[in-house]
């Protein structure tokens, strides 16, 4: 008897270290042939391999996304120096034209016939009675 009960327990011994075979053999070509997919351990792993690629999907869309936002900042940020620059130009130009010297030579240059008075303005009183 204690042979046999010895018997025994070997045999599932060795069920059970073929079993475990089985279980750890991830193989390209039990992979290809499709018997990898068709496993029961697999079937339950599925719902979170797919939660995995999506998540994998929404990183990278999230990230090109970002780059775009980055990309269109500095260019943003490299037009709003381009035109602060432009600003202060014309700024110091227009206040060097409306100079009266140079109001009065522009008047001469172009012809206009306007003479500069001399003489210093006058504060006109309205008295009401």
């Amino acid at each position: 008897m204690a042979d046999h009960q010895e018997y025994s327990e070997s045999i599932d011994f060795i069920d059970q270290k073929i079993e475990r075979k089985e279980h750890k053999y991830w193989s390209l070509k039990g992979l290809i042939d499709g018997s990898l997919l068709a496993k029961n351990q697999s079937v339950m792993q599925l719902p979170y391999i797919l939660f995995l690629v999506i998540l994998s999907v929404f990183y990278i869309a999230n990230r090109y996304s970002t780059e775009r936002i980055i990309s269109e900042a500095n260019d943003l940020r490299n037009e709003v120096k381009e035109l602060r620059s432009e600003a202060i130009t014309t700024s110091a130009e227009l206040m060097f034209i409306s100079k009266q010297s140079e109001v009065v030579r522009l008047i001469e240059q172009k012809g206009l016939g306007l003479e500069e008075t001399l003489d210093p303005p006058i504060k006109i009183e309205i008295v009401e009675d």
